[in-house]
């Protein structure tokens, strides 16, 4: 017999490394729910394969991946007291694009069921401003209030990013706000500023979002401020709400995720954590109803990994980055970058 490669010999590490990883999601979800009313159980991919891949040579031909879904229930419309249209359910996702210079834009595409979408031509936001020129418009997520959808994304112009906000009634025409966090300020940021997730109701007459700061030591932490009007917004703790942890998988970058949930017992928030080899998987951690500054609990393990060959390879290696989530009935659907290439989507049941 020939003996193994020391490829084949990594290759069987890696799947042992992560069954162990898949076989932990579960009993770290558990233990969770023990404490909170957690809201999904273990999760799985919902499709094995990419659900938004790039494509054509211009504007999504080197990577369509990071996206923002919101599950838009059916309407009617009426118009003098008499139904004038009805609209179907449907998802609606906000992904980010990178043409062969490396200039991103947000595409826009549309889904029956979860699974299958449907783009647009053209992108629904595009670098215009000084703070995204050359760099462009980077990693969305969606938020609504009212009949008013909002937009956090990162404005990069290949010196600095930061984070932005637009609003929209359509989700297809946006009108910018500007930079809501400019970089290198704040108590304890002093590098950029990206990926705003905000929590979906007011606590204590405030909005609330946690957001990815650059710490003094380079690395990537996570932040919170709070907002009257969501425009302005105020630090809200002198030091990272959610600090890096030495050792785990989790201790390089801690960023959020999807907006959080309100849960019976927390705010549970799913974030994106990156070791010390920038392998990103991800992690939940529970925040105080009442005081979205207090950490109620945190999982020691990820729940979420690389694991197919395209999260593997691709523009940046081994990530998978959680940033869109949607409840659909008795499921929940979490729609992930895979190698800063491809959108992938998970699934759990719902609690």
């Amino acid at each position: 017999m020939f003996g193994q490669s020391n490829s084949s010999v990594a290759n069987r590490r890696w799947r042992d490394k992560l069954a162990a990883t898949t076989a932990l999601t579960a009993v770290v979800l558990a233990g969770l729910a023990a404490a909170t009313s957690f809201p999904f159980g273990e999760w799985r991919r919902a499709s094995d394969a990419p659900i938004v891949s790039p494509q054509g040579t211009g504007w999504e031909s080197a990577g369509t991946f990071n996206p923002a879904v919101l599950y838009l229930p059916a309407m009617r419309e009426y118009f003098q007291g008499a139904p004038h249209a009805s609209y179907p359910a449907k998802f609606v996702m906000l992904y980010r694009a990178q043409d062969a210079s490396g200039t991103s834009r947000l595409g826009y595409a549309e889904s029956s069921d979860g699974i299958h979408f449907k783009r647009r031509a053209e992108p629904v936001l595009s670098p215009e401003t000084q703070y995204e020129k050359d760099g462009g418009v980077e990693d969305p997520r969606l938020q609504r209030f009212g009949d008013t959808y909002y937009l956090t994304y990162t404005g990069y112009n290949k010196k600095d990013a930061q984070l932005c906000l637009a609003m929209s009634r359509d989700l297809i025409h946006w009108e910018r706000k500007g930079v809501i966090l400019p970089a290198y300020k704040g108590n304890w940021n002093r590098g950029w500023t990206k990926s705003g997730a905000i929590v979906p109701e007011k606590i204590d007459g405030r909005y609330w979002m946690y957001w990815l700061g650059a710490a003094a030591d380079k690395t990537d932490q996570m932040g919170l401020s709070y907002s009257e009007d969501l425009l302005h917004w105020t630090e809200a703790t002198e030091t990272p709400v959610l600090p890096r942890r030495p050792g785990k998988f989790d201790s390089r970058v801690v960023e959020p995720g999807p907006p959080p949930i309100l849960a019976k017992d927390g705010i549970v928030l799913i974030y994106n954590g990156a070791d010390d080899k920038l392998t990103y998987r991800a992690g939940v951690a529970v925040f105080d109803l009442k005081d979205p500054r207090k950490l109620l609990a945190r999982t020691d393990e990820p729940i979420f990994a690389p694991e197919k060959d395209w999260e593997r390879v691709g523009q940046v290696p081994n990530v998978v980055f959680v940033e869109g989530m949607v409840r659909q009935g008795t499921r929940w659907l979490f729609y992930y970058g895979g190698a800063d290439k491809y959108v992938g989507v998970a699934e759990a049941p719902a609690r």
